[in-house]
């Protein structure tokens, strides 16, 4: 369902004056979306429409190719996440500082660790960085020793690992820089990583 630019605006109106009357009136007024019970139309008119009518602050840039030559002079970080484990058929862009976001196994399993860490070694970039997601289960400390008293049915892989064979998982990373609850400087550019 697409919305006209005059609906759009009289929405924008509408909640113009109810925000101005309740202003005048020093009290706190707070309008019930009339989109709220059709969550569908909400997201059809809030952002695929808003999306076309684009504030003037605001610059769209056309993606480049991945081989693209970089500008003398300039950094270029590459970042990615929610690879799970499936490097095998990327097309890495060029660049200088590569940063991977978070979720690069399935599990957090050690094998998937060391395989994620090999991937790693075949890059070509100067900086590499790395935080852990979600899915980099044994990277928690804390849940796998309460997963592991549970035997937790949908990690069965990761329940049955011993503590001795992820207590330190993150030292396979040997091809990166890891950060936890930490940052990092490159090329004059502070970067903090945190996976909670």
């Amino acid at each position: 369902m697409a919305f006209t630019l005059s609906e759009i605006m009289a929405a924008r109106r509408q909640q113009s004056q109810a925000q101005s009357q309740a202003q005048r009136g020093n009290k706190t007024a707070v309008e019930v979306d009339e989109y709220s019970t059709n969550p569908t139309q909400a997201f059809t008119f809030y952002n695929i429409n808003q999306g076309r009518f684009q504030p003037p602050h605001v610059h769209m840039v056309d993606p480049m190719p991945h081989d693209t030559p970089k500008p003398p002079g300039y950094t270029r970080f590459v970042c990615i996440s929610d690879t799970h484990s499936r490097t095998d058929s990327i097309q890495m862009p060029y660049g200088d500082v590569f940063i991977h976001a978070g979720d690069f196994t399935e599990l957090g399993l050690p094998s998937e660790v060391k395989k994620f860490n090999d991937w790693l070694g075949t890059l070509p970039y100067d900086i590499k960085i790395v935080i852990a997601g979600n899915h980099e289960l044994t990277f928690d400390q804390e849940f796998m020793a309460d997963l592991i008293k549970q035997d937790f049915y949908y990690f069965p892989s990761a329940s049955k690992l011993k503590p001795e064979n992820y207590e330190n998982v993150q030292s396979l990373l040997t091809n990166c820089i890891y950060l936890q609850d930490s940052d990092v400087t490159v090329r004059g550019f502070k970067i903090y990583g945190s996976p909670w």
